[in-house]
This record gives C-alpha cells, sequence and structure tokens, in this order.
C-alpha cells in the first residue's frame, strides 16, 4: 500500500491540482460562508444545507465516476498522480474531515442559538402532552398509513432502498421453532411527507423531524416482537450517468435518458450516513451486501441530512431576518421600462448582468415576439429552466401563434432531466420543431435568435447569454448577456442553428468561437499572443472569470504565458487544476474564488492584445468536457460601451475584499480581508449601488502601458 508521506510528496511535486480536491476545497469556502458571525443564523443554515446538497451531487457523480474505474478495474490516474484506489481513500479521507466539521458547526455554533432566534429543533422529550397527542394523531392519520418495514432474511430478498431517503435499519427478536431469531428490516421515511411537522408556539416555532415522530412509534409497526435497535441510516448512490451515442436518435435517445434516471436511483453505494450507536450486526450486512469500506461510512452526530435546512432557512415566519437583495434595476441604456424593445436594439446593444439588472427586457422581448405579427420565427437553446417557466410559455404562444420556433432543447442537463423531458413533450405537441441533442455532445451553450420581418428586409434579434433561460435563477447567480441586432451576431447565430439543427459544416464565424469545433485552440492562441506581447515588451494582460479551470492543456498556456511575464489574473468560483504562485512556473497567476450571496456563473475573457482589448463573454468554462463533450459559444463583444462596462465589472470583481478567497501554491486559499486603511467593498452589494448611480461606464485600463525604461523608473504602475 502505498504510505501517506508518499501520497503527500506526489500531491505537492505536481504542477496540477486534483479536480476532486479542488472542489472539496470550494466547498470550504461555502460552508465558510456558514461560519460567518456577522451573517443571521438563517443565513448560516441556508449555507450550511447548500454545502450538504453540494455534497451529495459530489458522492454521485465523482465519487460515483470514481466508483466505476474501482469496480471495473479500469485505470485511472488523477492530476495529483495517484491511481484509483490510493485516491480514493485520500478523498474519503478528506469528505470525512469536511463531514465532521459540519457537524461541529451544527452542534457547537448553531444548534445553540436557535431558541433566541425564535424557534427550535425538537425532540419528542421536548414537546407538552398537548402537543404529544396532536403529534400521535398525525402519525396515525398520515404517517402511519404510509410506512412498510421490509425484511431481509432467508425468505426476502435485500430491498431497493431509495438513494438519499432516511431509512431505519431495525433488528428484532423473534422466538421461531424454538430459537430466538434475530432478523433485520428496513422502514423509509416517506420523501413526500415534510420533514418537520411545526409547532406555532407562543414565541418561537418548534420544527420536529418526521424521523423523530416514527422513531416514537414504529413499535406500531412490530407488534408481538422485541425491537433490539433501531438506526436512523442515509445512502447515496452513484449517479454518474451517460447517454451511450447513437445515431438512432429521437424517441430511442429519449427513452434512453428516461432508463438511465430510473438507473440512477439503484446504483452502488458510495456513501453511508448513519447516526451514532447504530447496531454492529446491522453493519457488518450493509457493508458486505453494498461492498464498501470503513472510509464509506459517515457518523452523523447532528440532524442527519443537512440539506433539510433549507426548509428552516427560508421560512416564511423568517424571510426579513436574512439577506434579501435590492431591487434589481434595468441594464444601461434602457433608461424607460415601457419602451418598444424591438426600436431599441436596433439603436445600441444591450448588456444584461443579472442580478443587478432585471432579467424583465428578455421576458419582455420573447412575449412581444411570441405575439408581434411581424415575426417570423424564433429559435432557442435551453439547458435548464424555471418551473412554470415563462420561456416556455411564450414558445408555446408562438407556435400557436403560427410561428416558426426551433428548440435545441439539452434532456441530460444533471438532475433536470426529467423537467427537461416533460418540457420538451409539451413544446413538440404545442407543434415546436424540437431537437434533443446533438449525437453525444451535450448542448450547454444559451443563444436566441428572433427573425422579423421589416418593411422589405427582416432583422434578426440576438441574445449570447452565459447564463440558462431560467428566470428564477437569474435573481440568484450572477450573469452577463447580450442583446443585440448587429447583422455580424446575427449571421453566426443563424449559420449556428442552421448546423446543429440541419446538416452543414460552418463557415469561418465572425464573432463566434464554438465546441467541439476549435474552443480550446483559440483560447490558447489568445493566450499565447500575449505572451507573443509580452517577449516584445509589448502590453499584455490576461483577465478570466469562470465556474471551472481544469483542461491541461490550457493550464500549460498559462504557466507559458507567465513565464514570458504575462500578468494573469483568474476568479474562478469552483474547481481550478492550475497552481498559482509557483516559482518558476506560475509567479505572474493569482486566482481568486468568489463565494458569497449570489453563485458567481459568469464567463468573462479579457485579452489586453496590446492597446486593443478582445473580450468575449459565454457558457463555456476550460473543461475537457466543454472543449471535448459540449457544444458551447462564446462571443466577441464588439460595442464600445459594452466593452468598457465590462471592464469596469472585471475590476469591480478585483477590488472586492469581502467576498473573495486567494489561492495559495498548495491549492489552499486565504479570505481576502481589508487591508488597514481600505474600505470593505462587497461586490455582490456594491455592483447594486454602481448600476444605480450608473458608474459603470468610467475610462478604465486593466493593466498599465507599457513605459520606456527611463519613465517606468519614475513612475508607479497602474493598480487594478
Amino acid at each position: 500500500m502505498i504510505t501517506k508521506e508518499r501520497v503527500s510528496n506526489l500531491i505537492t511535486q505536481s504542477n496540477y491540482i486534483s479536480r476532486d480536491l479542488s472542489w472539496l476545497r470550494f466547498n470550504m469556502r461555502v460552508l465558510d460562508q456558514a461560519k460567518q458571525k456577522k451573517r443571521s443564523v438563517f443565513e448560516q443554515l441556508k449555507f450550511l444545507s447548500i454545502t450538504a446538497s453540494n455534497l451529495d451531487e459530489f458522492f454521485m457523480i465523482r465519487a460515483g465516476s470514481l466508483y466505476n474505474y474501482i469496480d471495473y478495474d479500469k485505470e485511472r490516474v488523477d492530476y495529483s498522480g495517484l491511481r484509483e484506489k490510493p485516491f480514493k481513500r485520500l478523498l474519503f479521507q478528506e469528505c470525512q474531515n469536511f463531514y465532521q466539521d459540519q457537524n461541529q458547526l451544527y452542534n457547537e455554533e448553531l444548534f445553540p442559538t436557535f431558541a433566541k432566534n425564535g424557534f427550535r429543533i425538537l425532540k419528542i422529550a421536548d414537546l407538552t402532552e398537548d402537543e404529544l397527542a396532536e403529534v400521535s394523531r398525525h402519525f396515525k392519520k398520515m404517517i402511519f398509513p404510509m410506512l412498510t418495514p421490509m425484511l431481509y432474511d432467508g425468505y426476502h430478498t435485500f430491498p431497493v432502498l431509495m438513494n438519499k431517503a432516511l431509512i431505519f435499519g431495525v433488528v428484532t427478536h423473534s422466538l421461531e421453532n424454538g430459537k430466538n431469531e434475530r432478523k433485520l428490516s428496513f422502514v423509509q421515511v416517506p420523501q413526500n411527507l415534510p420533514r418537520f411537522y411545526e409547532f406555532d408556539r407562543d414565541e418561537e416555532l418548534g420544527f420536529l423531524p418526521i424521523e423523530e415522530i416514527i422513531r416514537w412509534k414504529i413499535d406500531k409497526l412490530y407488534r408481538n416482537i422485541e425491537i433490539e435497535s433501531v438506526s436512523l441510516f442515509r445512502i447515496t448512490r452513484n449517479g454518474d450517468i451517460s447517454v451511450e451515442e447513437s445515431d438512432d436518435v429521437e424517441d430511442e435517445f429519449i427513452e434512453e435518458i428516461k432508463r438511465k434516471v430510473r438507473i440512477r436511483k439503484m446504483g452502488r453505494v458510495v456513501r453511508l450516513e448513519i447516526e451514532p450507536n447504530y447496531s454492529e450486526w446491522m453493519m457488518r450486512i450493509l457493508k458486505k451486501k453494498w461492498e464498501i469500506e470503513e472510509d464509506n461510512i459517515f457518523l452523523s452526530e447532528g440532524l442527519l441530512d443537512y440539506t433539510a435546512l433549507m426548509s428552516v432557512a427560508t421560512h416564511s415566519e423568517f424571510v426579513d431576518k436574512h439577506f434579501v437583495p435590492p431591487t434589481p434595476t434595468l441594464p444601461l441604456g434602457m433608461e424607460e421600462a415601457d419602451v418598444d424593445i424591438f426600436d431599441l436594439l436596433k439603436s445600441r446593444d444591450i448588456l444584461l448582468h443579472h442580478p443587478y439588472n432585471t432579467v424583465e427586457p428578455l421576458l419582455q422581448l420573447l412575449e412581444r415576439a411570441a405575439e408581434d405579427s411581424e415575426v417570423l420565427a424564433i429559435k432557442i437553446t435551453i439547458y435548464r429552466l424555471a418551473k412554470q417557466s415563462r420561456i416556455t410559455n411564450a414558445l408555446l404562444k408562438a407556435a400557436e401563434n403560427g410561428k416558426h420556433v426551433s428548440v435545441l432543447f439539452e434532456l441530460k442537463a444533471r438532475f433536470d432531466e426529467e423537467n427537461n423531458i416533460r418540457e420538451a413533450e409539451r413544446l413538440e405537441k404545442a407543434g415546436c420543431f424540437v431537437i434533443h441533442g446533438i449525437s453525444r455532445y451535450k448542448t450547454h451553450t444559451k443563444l436566441l435568435l428572433i427573425v422579423r420581418k421589416e418593411y422589405d428586409s427582416v432583422v434578426r434579434y440576438v441574445h449570447l447569454s452565459s447564463g440558462n433561460y431560467n428566470e428564477n435563477t437569474a435573481r440568484l447567480y450572477t450573469d452577463v448577456s447580450l442583446l443585440t441586432t448587429n447583422e455580424s451576431y446575427g449571421q453566426d447565430v443563424s449559420e449556428f442553428f442552421n448546423v446543429i439543427t440541419g446538416h452543414s459544416q460552418p463557415n469561418q464565424y465572425k464573432n463566434l468561437i464554438t465546441s467541439p469545433r476549435d474552443m480550446r485552440n483559440k483560447l490558447i492562441r489568445l493566450i499565447q499572443n500575449e505572451a507573443e506581447n509580452a517577449r516584445k515588451g509589448e502590453r499584455s494582460g490576461i483577465i478570466i472569470k469562470m465556474n471551472s479551470l481544469e483542461d491541461q492543456q490550457v493550464i500549460d498556456a498559462f504557466y507559458e504565458a507567465s513565464q514570458a511575464g504575462v500578468r494573469i489574473e483568474l476568479i474562478i468560483r469552483g474547481i481550478c487544476c492550475l497552481r498559482p504562485q509557483r516559482v518558476g512556473l506560475s509567479e505572474n497567476i493569482t486566482v481568486r474564488s468568489m463565494v458569497g450571496d449570489f453563485l458567481e456563473h459568469a464567463r468573462t475573457f479579457y485579452f489586453q492584445n496590446k492597446d486593443n482589448p478582445l473580450i468575449y463573454i459565454g457558457s463555456a468554462d476550460m473543461m475537457v468536457r466543454s472543449f471535448d463533450r459540449r457544444i458551447e459559444s462564446i462571443s466577441l463583444v464588439t460595442h464600445d460601451i459594452v466593452r468598457q462596462q465590462i471592464i469596469n465589472i472585471l475590476q469591480a470583481n478585483l477590488r472586492d475584499n469581502t467576498n473573495s478567497y486567494i489561492m495559495q501554491e498548495d491549492g489552499t486559499y486565504t479570505k481576502r480581508k481589508p487591508q488597514q486603511g481600505e474600505r470593505p467593498f462587497n461586490l455582490h452589494k456594491e455592483m447594486f449601488d454602481l448600476y444605480q448611480e450608473k458608474k459603470l461606464l468610467k475610462k478604465i485600463e486593466l493593466f498599465p502601458v507599457v513605459k520606456p525604461k527611463e519613465e517606468a523608473k519614475t513612475e508607479q504602475p497602474a493598480q487594478v
């Protein structure tokens, strides 16, 4: 077995950070938000709930993917240099540490503050006689009829236990054939009932977990049987599914997606969470049945499944006690709410920056297009939709009104497959032309094209975005998008839709860079161009904001540019496999992560390009999947005012000293704090003011102008 010292040396020596370990550090930054005492306990509970949801997905997808290699004896070498089994041990130990950190925060920091904040999470022992009687009636009427004990013995097969459900493992004794037989059965907590039964007390709300009610009354399911132990646990199953490539798509493709979603619910167990003092006899059975080891078992010493805390944090009684964002403004250049959006876009491009700008202009454009008699066609790519989506409703209305509607609907959007299948079927029934993905590629790009007849010609209205067509997440995620009638964009996007809905090969796009065609190579050339400028003593610099950086070829290009003297600022919310600040490799690279009230989701690419900056926005991260297995696009920004807005936005990101974490050479992160004499700058709050006061059009230089040597001695370089 590889030693801990050897593991540590491999990780330290590698020029790349493990993707999975980097993701765990991102979740640590989210957990750090839950630890911030400046936040209300409701905000803290919200962030703790998010870390639990994130960890569920991590085990389902990343740990699930790792087990795909382990279970089938396939070789996998992590960026750290570790093979699959040593890496699994390291990864699960890190997860164990994180899990205990969650428990400690809940038990020691948060739980003791509940009462003074007007609520409590209760045990049966905390209830009054009247409350006990009330709960007893609730159990008899609502819960008991839904419970089904599932016995496992020589006559009963091992039951299929649901992914992420709370489950009681019950060990019982009974006298059979003169012998005292020990047996194991399972009782699943109904997932379609609220997690908490609420009591509205005089000065507080009481939340009684449903599992405590069932535990109290579980003997009703085992009459005349001795119960030896009752252990509450929860399992996480492998959810890493991939749809097989098929040339025969449409109906078969949709059925394959549906089948994979069903299989996900029965995938191999990768994690078992369980409360203390569990039955060792039961545990031996579970470990053997599920082929899991000790590090797969996570001891929950707080509330089992912290995702349930979101319902407490967002309870209607407490809405005014946590962060409520200011009202979003209209975008710059759109001063009147009732302006004719068609006329406005013919005069200028509009940048939408959510959640600081309202999403209404986009929704109104689509709703107007659905009703407008001059609109001939609407084409759109959809990845995730809101429930009761206005986007879907507008497309349905457009089809009803006889317009041509083409929808590239990605069915494989992770964990949204069922909703997307349902919405796609609604659109098809209304007469929309719906395409369910392109071969083996996942469609992640966000593009909208509206074709409108105006006098003796047509005008193409285009929307290019980093975010999904989801009006709900537009209030929670930071995204940028462009509304334009610029003909070069219209030509590019028309060509793009012709390629994906028909059978053609695109000519060279003027403003779009797409994958899987050529995005990796073009971005690397842009990075190399900055390196060449630096070697020549020309002005150079790179600022890129994205969700994740993982592609090794791009990382190597960044390293070469850094060694050439290019200053590189990377704003990466989540995974970063690049190692910054390593001597001789990446001294000129700074990596920061922004984690706060909003989910950073925008992708923005800035290349100094001497004195003529190139700025792109779009849907892609710098990941292998984005370049090789997804249909993505980023768009060159050409409008001068919009370019200046984006430069200001990037500078504001770099100014943040409240939500930012700076990545260290060893892959850890340090929280950035205001220096002495520096005022706090919270990007997620300041941006609302900057838009309100229209202060995002100031002329700013992100990188200093190169000066002759004699001048450079007397002048300080501009600060970002």
